[in-house]
């Protein structure tokens, strides 16, 4: 149920490549101390953009309004130039997901699952076994994200975190997105884990050529992945580019 509530230049065979995700003037209430806000931000076709100043509330409600999931109060969100609040109906808003993947920690895995049969489940229902053809895109996808073959038989609840984050990853790609969105996608990886995860997307962002943005307050993560760096002011919605990562970022090294 949807409820309502620095521009870069890349250049593509001699024209600015379009943007992919635009907010103007975007104000949404959500239970938190402030409104969220954020006054101008534009993501263009490929580009890869990190975003550090909101705490896992401010973050998820940041997803629910790029996904369409929830409107804005004030203020309007495009993605792939459509206004979230023209799409007419939930079949519609259902059908524009397939654009959009997202990584987020807060998605369900089955614990008592294989990480192969929940790397299935965006491809069938029929999970145990899996089907030997989709079983054939689950080791694709695995290897892909940088996931050993001989993790797939581990149960998810008994996977170590970074095998895990690989599986969101994943399952984010299956539908072959546009768009990738993640969510503090390191919150939960071990400091030693973080460059190797960074890595792996970073070289699945390039082959793909998606345009990714992660809100994160992961420095190094950062760092590898995106190419421009912003920070938020949740006071007035302002975005800058700072020349170094603020110090309470927990990436700071």
């Amino acid at each position: 149920m949807r409820t309502r509530g620095t521009e870069r230049v890349d250049v593509v065979m001699g024209r600015a490549s379009p943007p992919v995700l635009e907010l103007q003037e975007v104000r949404k209430h959500y239970g938190g101390l402030r409104p969220l806000r954020i006054n101008d931000l534009e993501v263009r076709e490929g580009e890869r953009v990190a975003m550090s100043g909101f705490d896992a509330a401010a973050a998820e409600m940041l997803i629910s309004l790029l996904t369409g999931a929830s409107l804005p109060d004030e203020g309007d969100i495009r993605v792939l130039g459509e206004s979230t609040a023209a799409i007419a109906d939930e079949e519609a808003w259902l059908a524009s997901l397939d654009r959009i993947g997202v990584v987020s920690l807060r998605a369900v895995l089955l614990s008592g699952s294989t990480l192969a049969q929940n790397l299935a489940i965006p491809f069938t229902l029929e999970i145990d076994p899996v089907p030997t053809v989709v079983m054939a895109q689950v080791r694709a996808l695995a290897e892909e994200v940088g996931l050993p073959p001989d993790q797939l038989d581990v149960p998810a609840g008994a996977a170590p975190p970074q095998a895990r984050v690989r599986v969101h990853l994943a399952r984010a790609l299956a539908s072959g997105p546009r768009v990738l969105l993640l969510e503090h996608p390191t919150a939960m990886l071990p400091p030693e884990a973080t460059p190797a995860f960074g890595m792996d997307l970073a070289r699945v962002a390039e082959a793909r050529a998606f345009a990714l943005l992660a809100v994160t307050e992961d420095a190094r993560f950062a760092g590898i992945v995106a190419g421009r760096r912003l920070a938020l002011d949740p006071a007035s919605g302002a975005l800058t580019e700072p020349h170094r990562w603020p110090r309470w970022w927990s990436g700071w090294r």
